[in-house]
């Protein structure tokens, strides 16, 4: 049986949302009450060091976070004393905590949440951290490791219609409300949908929330911006393995993404963009870009893929057996971890990656651009900024000529640092590296006409007229040295090195 959602209730939500603001619910005060220790515990799942730090601390605050974010019993006093407006039959009321004992204990996650400049309270389903038990199929997650990837990924431009497909709580559609006017959330999950009504009514947010399976609810729809944090793991077609509502979408394999890609351009607004998560399958020894590439062939998209991290299936079929609070000593775990192994076996699967799928449907009539690369390493946080960028960088690429593009007089970019390492006792470098200090962190390796080229960017000289001078110094052809380093140019523009 299903545990029951919070009601949306606008009266007593209002005082719930008093009650926390008085109490300093934030993230930042809660990191403060914690400290360093305790919260990365926290973050670890690891409760005790957080357990210590508040039991003896007599405030609403510390009363909130062990109630809601610890899943620890309260003293009803104590309860009433952090929640003074709503009370503790308000609570009740909404759904949020239940009696135990001489105190009460919650009956969902409520925790704070936030950005740069925005202040949130996210509820959801309790964790294994609280419950101390496995989750539930029908588990609505929080706050997790993919949401929080997915919204620094997400480019922010101002757009009239978003659609969060696959909302669970609404943890995307929070961070759209600054930049979109309108938002429609989808969810298979009734559950999901319960909670994502609540925490819009909490933050004061008006969504249009549909309930049905991926893009059926929005049909003859289209937006200017479409997120999605998809069930995309890989999951065995088994009864030896719990079916997650949040994490699987009922195919098997990769099926769930590339039916996505195929299809999510049927929505998008001409310019519009859509940005989700992802796994896929890498069969034998062939190379992921062959796969994913064919996933956006015949779109008509433009598509910037970066695998973000890769995995055997060993280590696939642990991350996701534990996901659900199993514990690897158990039977229950060996038997999943074996229908994992074996599921994989039986198309000769052998690793799975995890990225950040970018698309856009052009504007106008043109090829589109197709980029598929890696990024295991750190990158900007966030990372939407850089991809905003980078798409309207690439789509300037996509819709001029490279005479035009050698046309231009770029220069450097702040965040550029040049690094020149050689034998020593050398003259001359061996190796020439044009790095990034910002966005995908990229690190470039130049030849003579490249360093000559870029060591000229700074505004002033357009590429063409630089790679004359270059090609004159060189005793080389104009042509060859413009061929040599067209494509180049257009990679540090696209990856905003120069511009």
């Amino acid at each position: 049986m299903s545990a029951p959602t919070p009601v949306a209730d606008p009266e007593l939500v209002a005082r719930l949302r008093a009650d926390l603001g008085a109490a300093a619910y934030t993230v930042e005060a809660v990191g403060e009450l914690l400290g360093p220790l305790a919260a990365a515990a926290l973050a670890r799942e690891q409760v005790l060091p957080a357990q210590r730090v508040t039991v003896d601390v007599d405030t609403p605050l510390a009363t909130l976070v062990r109630l809601f974010a610890l899943g620890d019993a309260v003293d009803s006093e104590e309860a009433a004393a952090a929640l003074p407006t709503l009370g503790v039959v308000g609570a009740t009321s909404l759904g949020l905590v239940r009696d135990q004992g001489p105190g009460v204990v919650a009956t969902c996650d409520l925790r704070p949440y936030g950005d740069d400049s925005h202040e949130w309270w996210v509820a959801s389903d309790l964790t294994e951290l609280q419950t101390r038990a496995p989750l539930r199929e029908d588990h609505v997650l929080g706050i997790g490791g993919a949401s929080t990837t997915l919204a620094s990924w997400t480019p922010r431009p101002a757009v009239e219609r978003a659609l969060d497909l696959g909302t669970g709580c609404g943890v995307q559609a929070l961070h759209l409300g600054a930049h979109a006017r309108q938002i429609t959330v989808t969810d298979i999950s009734t559950r999901a949908l319960d909670f994502a009504r609540f925490n819009a009514l909490l933050n004061e947010c008006a969504w249009d929330v549909v309930e049905g399976s991926m893009l059926d609810p929005v049909s003859g729809q289209r937006f200017g911006l479409i997120v999605s944090n998809p069930p995309f793991v890989i999951t065995p077609r088994t009864p030896d393995v719990p079916l997650f509502e949040y994490r699987d979408g009922g195919q098997a394999g990769d099926a769930i993404v590339a039916d996505l890609v195929r299809s999510i351009g049927a929505h998008l607004e001409p310019g519009g963009v859509a940005q989700f998560l992802g796994n896929w399958e890498v069969v034998g020894d062939a190379d992921w870009r062959d796969r994913v590439r064919g996933w956006v062939a015949g779109t008509g998209l433009d598509a910037w893929i970066v695998q973000r991290d890769v995995q055997d299936p060993a280590e696939y079929a642990e991350t996701w057996s534990r996901d659900g609070g199993h514990h690897s000593a158990t039977t229950e775990f060996a038997t999943m971890y074996a229908a994992w192994l074996d599921d994989f076996a039986s198309r000769g699967v052998t690793a799975i990656g995890f990225g950040v799928i970018t698309l856009q449907r052009p504007l106008e009539e043109r090829t589109p651009f197709v980029e598929l690369t890696e990024a295991t390493g750190p990158v900007a946080a966030p990372m939407g900024p850089h991809v905003l960028s980078g798409l309207r960088a690439r789509t300037w690429l996509a819709e001029h000529t490279d005479d035009e593009v050698l046309a231009v007089a770029w220069r450097c970019a702040d965040d550029v640092t040049e690094e020149r390492h050689g034998r020593p006792g050398a003259q001359d470098p061996s190796v020439i590296l044009l790095r990034q200090g910002g966005g995908l962190r990229r690190a470039v390796r130049l030849d003579t006409v490249g360093a000559a080229l870029v060591s000229v960017c700074d505004g002033t000289l357009t590429a063409a007229a630089a790679l004359a001078a270059i090609a004159e110094l060189l005793g080389s052809e104009v042509g060859a040295v413009r061929a040599e380093a067209v494509p180049l140019v257009r990679e540090l523009v696209a990856d905003g090195l120069l511009v």
